[in-house]
């Protein structure tokens, strides 16, 4: 093809009048129902559900784009997820692989989670098939590697977690079109792994910072995952709860809902435990179900009480 006859056929193709009903082709893809079910399971996050919606939306728009046979800009795929623990990373990884699924930019949609141990060996010659094995039952689907800075150990000559690393940048850049690798962590971790390894990130498109969550924000996470096991937290309780909130959040290893479920389960104990020492008398479904403030109370957080 000479140059005046490709000018003339992209000519033809931009001003080509097919028309595309995006709202319909939108709702035939289903990302809507993955997006609402991210807002539902998911209490604020406003901006990381923002950003994985306009993912979404540019991912879609290059699916269009390749069905009128226009130039693909081919959006890469692999992500970062940065944030303290308990900020619901894995949960949106996993909407993440729907998506992708849905718009066919992967072909199974199943995500894989691991960490240094799943890929790293502790011996010559151990690494590389336990890397390849994590891989072979990747493929199709989405990598999720947490705490994914744990991979390179610059101080540590006898590491071999470098060798997993040049294994994993080799399959990200060749098979990019049948695994999508989501890397996670804490924020200045990451920055200063991927600071120790450009390779890495070159390859890393799509960054997506996880904003701690408010006191306010990680009640009403407790008051949910209460809800889902059938029990209520009474008023009292909810303040209390509040206030241990707080507390908690000054405190070491603090995780933020992933605390909060840990809190949940001591203070159903104690509930367990109060209504054993009350079998004298009878008792009824709201005893069963309710969560009360003294339940909360035994925490060592409120000790000086």
């Amino acid at each position: 093809m000479n140059v005046i006859t490709e000018t003339k056929y992209k000519e033809e193709n931009i001003n080509d009048d097919t028309l595309i009903n995006i709202q319909e082709e939108y709702k035939k893809t289903k990302i809507q129902e993955v997006l609402n079910q991210l807002d539902k399971e998911l209490i604020g996050l406003v901006p990381v559900k923002n950003r994985i919606k306009e993912i979404a939306a540019l991912l879609l728009i290059d699916k269009l784009r390749m069905q009128l046979n226009l130039p693909q800009a081919n959006p890469g795929l692999h992500m970062s997820f940065t944030g303290s623990p308990g900020t619901g990373k894995t949960t949106v990884a996993t909407k993440m692989a729907d998506i992708l699924y849905l718009l066919g930019y992967i072909r199974k949609g199943h995500l894989l989670t691991v960490t240094r141990d799943d890929l790293v060996g502790q011996y010559i010659g151990h690494t590389a098939p336990k890397t390849k094995e994590v891989l072979k039952r990747a493929m199709g689907g989405v990598l999720f590697i947490d705490e994914a800075y744990y991979l390179y150990k610059p101080d540590n000559e006898r590491d071999y977690g470098s060798e997993a690393i040049e294994i994993l940048l080799q399959v990200m850049e060749n098979q990019r079109n049948d695994l999508v690798v989501i890397l996670a962590g804490y924020k200045d971790k990451m920055e200063r792994f991927y600071q120790s390894n450009p390779g890495l990130s070159s390859r890393i498109t799509n960054h997506v910072d996880f904003p701690d969550y408010t006191a306010e924000e990680l009640l009403e996470i407790g008051i949910l995952m209460l809800e889902e096991q059938q029990y209520q937290l009474t008023q009292e309780g909810k303040e209390v709860l509040l206030e241990y909130i707080k507390r908690r959040m000054n405190q070491p290893h603090f995780a933020n809902a992933r605390s909060i479920r840990n809190a949940i389960d001591r203070a159903r104990m104690r509930q367990a435990n109060r209504i054993f020492n009350s079998l004298n008398r009878v008792l009824t479904k709201k005893d069963l179900v309710s969560i009360e403030a003294e339940d909360i109370l035994k925490s060592s957080l409120f000790m000086d009480k």
